[in-house]
């Protein structure tokens, strides 16, 4: 192994060893542990330290950095304690998680780390938003996110590739190339020879470096991210490596040849660097050992910390508070008298101007939202005022787009992301629920993102434009969902979840958007989010329901004058207003549940469950849900209409009352 140490000095090469040394001495020992079954699984990267290294030490302090399973000398570079992060694998308080999650799987904001989720490719997009804070504030950083060679498959990846190399974001994509996904070589995962040339498909610079080198994956990183804060643009580096461990210990590398293995073990990063500083007289076998008794030494006191407590006492209030980042809202009323009237789009597009006003951290997201103003034209205008920097068109890549946001909010902004129609999520759904939704509950990081949802059916569109899919988020704890049923609603809903540091789906329905008007304040206000509002009050029965729902009640009672009933607009899903739903099962005794989505597992089935759970001495019938068919939805009007529950309401009121 040639190292070149070009102009580095003594004093940087003896912290690259250092560096290196403490990543191999804590693995070694986690290994001793793991087999005293003292610690619950273990990830190594014996054999790539030098890459985990080289990258950190080339970075300013406070440029992020997003590691994976393998990358334990990131966090050592960072100098994060090391009871602390010997307490994080035992999974107890003094660790970053609470005891919530595992290994390497958190973040710090004081170390400038964000940790990784186990579906490995949703990283790259969070580095983007990252990236993209840095780039509005013209803060001059990069940005570095780790994948393994296998990871690089996932769409995830691809898709973050794409949108950095668009907007020209400082984003290193670190690829360690180790030969397997898991046990599966690299000639079952790719065909590409290199991910070099990767790169020049994406449009973006492809650099390959020897990863068991650290003076080379040192000084390929300081070169890069020192061009980088002048001219940003990001670039794929690949570092040559190999795993001589399993994949997690369990695993073992029976699928590796002997040969293989033997041959990378005369490369291993700190033997060979070791005897190269040694041979440049740089250290000396004295200094060698007395770092190798330092760090032994400072692993066992970190142990005999870590140790001395036990795993959490569980406390379900705890557990609970902990889902959403802390948050008092304060309902703004309107500043004057002064109304207009608003079709149903105009109060969202209101709402969203005025919150761009109110914060200037604010970024809009989605396809074609900015000079085309959307497909539906809400955000038409707002480059004009707000320029591109702020609204951004955005390639067809909704994951990284939806992990662009968490990134932003990981630099303390906010952003919006716009699905062009809610059946598009799908594409996004991992970022949805296991990233923005966990966040803040895994390692205390908010997800200041609302994700706006145009919606439901009506508009004979057909199964992939017309989905009711708010149920597929309403089982997701750490969301947020916000559904309004009218433009009044609209605006003062949209303007409480822009200020909301918890993520919101934000359902807005798309046959509403220009058949329904009424007056609408001009200023700014919010509405309460998790208030029902009761619309009719009657004592025959109770509707409760929201949405297009709201409508079809209205529209069913006025043809129906001898019933009396209440109306109730939930308005919010998530979290519900049980308070409301309570007090109309009391005054009514009698209950539909009137929803769009489709009949099984939606909304109604859990509140018509807490109904029965905690209201059914005040019931004298059973809970009635009323829904669209379980089937999807079909494009000819006439099939939708049948779809669609709101013919089927009558029947069920009437059935009701007669029971």
């Amino acid at each position: 192994m040639q190292f070149d140490r070009q102009k580095l000095s003594d004093s940087v090469l003896k912290k690259l060893y250092e560096n290196l040394l403490l990543p191999r001495l804590i693995e070694e020992k986690m290994l001793i542990l793991l087999r005293q079954n003292k610690i619950s699984k273990w990830f190594s990267g014996i054999g790539q330290e030098a890459i985990s290294v080289g990258v950190t030490q080339a970075l300013a302090p406070d440029e992020y950095i997003l590691p994976m399973h393998r990358n334990l000398g990131v966090f050592t570079g960072r100098n994060i304690p090391f009871h602390r992060l010997f307490a994080q694998w035992q999974g107890t308080l003094a660790g970053y998680t609470k005891g919530r999650d595992r290994s390497f799987h958190f973040g710090s904001r004081e170390h400038h780390i964000v940790g990784m989720i186990s579906h490995l490719g949703p990283q790259n997009g969070v580095a983007d938003g990252i990236a993209l804070a840095s780039q509005l504030r013209q803060e001059g950083k990069v940005t570095v996110v780790f994948n393994g060679d296998g990871g690089t498959s996932q769409g995830d990846f691809h898709e973050a590739l794409n949108v950095a190399a668009v907007w020209d974001l400082p984003v290193i994509f670190v690829v360690e190339n180790n030969g397997y996904g898991l046990s599966t070589p690299s000639r079952e995962q790719f065909r590409c020879e290199s991910f070099t040339d990767k790169a020049i498909g994406y449009g973006m610079e492809g650099v390959q470096v020897d990863g068991n080198n650290v003076l080379a994956v040192y000084s390929t990183v300081q070169r890069l991210a020192e061009d980088m804060r002048k001219r940003p643009r990001p670039i794929l580096l690949e570092c040559m490596t190999f795993r001589m461990r399993g994949h997690e210990e369990a695993s073992g590398t029976k699928y590796v040849p002997q040969e293989l293995l033997d041959t990378w073990a005369k490369k291993d990063p700190l033997e060979n660097y070791e005897k190269y500083l040694v041979q440049s007289g740089v250290i000396d076998e004295g200094y060698i050992a007395a770092q190798r008794k330092r760090v032994k030494q400072e692993i066992e006191e970190g142990i005999a910390i870590a140790t001395q407590e036990d795993h959490p006492v569980a406390q379900t209030g705890q557990e609970l508070e902990d889902v959403y980042a802390p948050f008092e809202q304060v309902v703004v009323a309107p500043a004057s008298e002064k109304k207009s009237e608003k079709r149903f789009i105009d109060a969202i597009s209101d709402g969203l101007r005025q919150s761009m006003e109110r914060f200037d951290n604010l970024v809009l997201m989605g396809q074609d939202i900015a000079e085309y103003g959307g497909v539906f034209k809400i955000t038409e205008g707002f480059v004009e005022r707000f320029g591109k920097a702020r609204v951004r068109n955005t390639p067809l890549c909704e994951s990284a787009i939806l992990g662009a946001g968490l990134g932003l909010s990981v630099k303390g902004m906010k952003s919006m992301v716009e699905m062009q129609f809610a059946d598009f999520v799908t594409e996004g759904f991992n970022q949805i629920v296991n990233n923005l939704a966990k966040t803040h509950w895994r390692w205390g990081q908010p997800a200041d993102v609302v994700v706006r949802m145009p919606t439901g059916a009506g508009t004979a569109a057909g199964p992939f434009h017309s989905q009711s899919n708010e149920a597929w988020f309403f089982h997701t704890p750490g969301l947020k969902i916000v559904y309004p049923s009218n433009p009044y609603d609209a605006k003062g809903l949209l303007c409480a979840a822009l200020e909301d540091p918890n993520p919101v789906m934000y359902f807005e329905h798309k046959l509403m958007y220009r058949s329904l008007k009424e007056l609408v304040p001009d200023d700014y206000y919010t509405i309460a989010i998790g208030e029902a509002k009761l619309l009719s009050e009657g004592t025959d029965l109770g509707i409760i329901t929201y949405g297009m729902g709201v409508h079809w009640a209205q529209q069913t009672l006025a043809n129906l004058p001898h019933v009396n009933a209440s109306i109730l607009d939930l308005r919010t899903l998530l979290p519900w207003d049980k308070e409301a739903v309570a007090a109309l099962v009391k005054k009514t005794s009698r209950v539909i549940i009137l929803h769009e989505d489709t009949l099984t597992g939606g909304v109604g089935a859990e509140i018509s469950a807490w109904i029965s759970e905690h209201c059914f001495r005040d019931l004298d019938a059973p809970v009635v849900r009323v829904a669209s068919l379980d089937t999807p939805i079909p494009f000819a009007p006439t099939l939708e209409d049948n779809f669609l529950p709101k013919n089927r309401l009558i029947g069920a009121i009437e059935t009701l009352l007669t029971y």
